[in-house]
């Protein structure tokens, strides 16, 4: 058993009666967090309380209040943590795998009931949750992604796909590729999304130009090409919006 898997198993036990014994200092704070949170909801809660409730289901023998500041400390809010990678989260003090997938599996819930609250609805008049969704699932993401949403006649969603992952920086799109893929589908229209893991969405010349290849590509088949958004920490931007389309 490595380092890390001993730790990980101590944090995760469930403690005996001994334990019960002697109880720590913040036995008391865990117990008035969760009744707040059963009597107020989630809206009286901090962001590092909120972390904690998530991280008390694999950490039983330790205080994690500290570790949920930690993480905010490090990515910066919270939408930051829930998006970190495994490898990043397991780098903060006090950190195992399993809190790491705690973390994961509730960015998961939360990215899976936005997209549920958009399936059936015409996407062109649901704009908001859209890019809700799409902030949940993107904004805070190390590396840039190439997503595309295939609508029907209707412009209800059909398929919500990410088509590429890339650097820093860069996701390679093949304007080719994507149309094929909406043929497959039986899709009528597009929305095309990246991320901007620089956090400002402003659509570069790169962004403009590859929209344009594939509007192009689009409409010789006879598809159409709603919008291009670019998420980022920063907020996004609507290619349509900029008039840039």
């Amino acid at each position: 058993m490595t380092a890390r898997k001993a730790k990980d198993a101590l944090d995760e036990a469930p403690l005996d009666a001994a334990a019960f014994a002697e109880k720590p200092h913040y036995h008391g704070h865990r117990a008035r967090l969760r009744e707040r949170l059963l009597k107020g909801g989630t809206d009286p809660l901090e962001d590092y309380e909120l972390l904690e409730l998530i991280l008390q289901a694999a950490q039983t023998r330790r205080d994690t209040k500290p570790i949920a500041k930690a993480l905010l400390a490090r990515f910066g809010s919270l939408g930051g943590v829930l998006a970190a990678a495994p490898e990043a989260l397991k780098a903060i003090e006090g950190m195992g795998e399993v809190s790491a997938v705690q973390i994961k599996a509730t960015h998961a819930v939360v990215a899976r009931m936005l997209r549920e609250d958009l399936a059936g609805r015409p996407v062109l008049t649901s704009w908001k949750q859209v890019i809700d969704y799409l902030r949940a699932a993107m904004a805070h993401a190390g590396s840039e992604q190439f997503r595309v949403l295939f609508l029907d006649k209707k412009n209800k969603l059909i398929q919500n796909e990410v088509q590429q992952r890339g650097t820093v920086d860069h996701a390679p799109v093949y304007p080719r590729e994507v149309v094929k893929r909406a043929l497959e589908l039986g899709a009528s229209a597009l929305i095309l999304v990246h991320n901007h893991p620089s956090g400002d969405p402003a659509p570069s010349r790169a962004d403009i130009d590859m929209t344009k290849e594939i509007q192009k590509a689009a409409a010789a088949l006879g598809l159409a090409v709603h919008d291009h958004v670019i998420i980022g920490t920063d907020g996004h931007a609507s290619l349509r919006s900029l008039g840039l389309m």
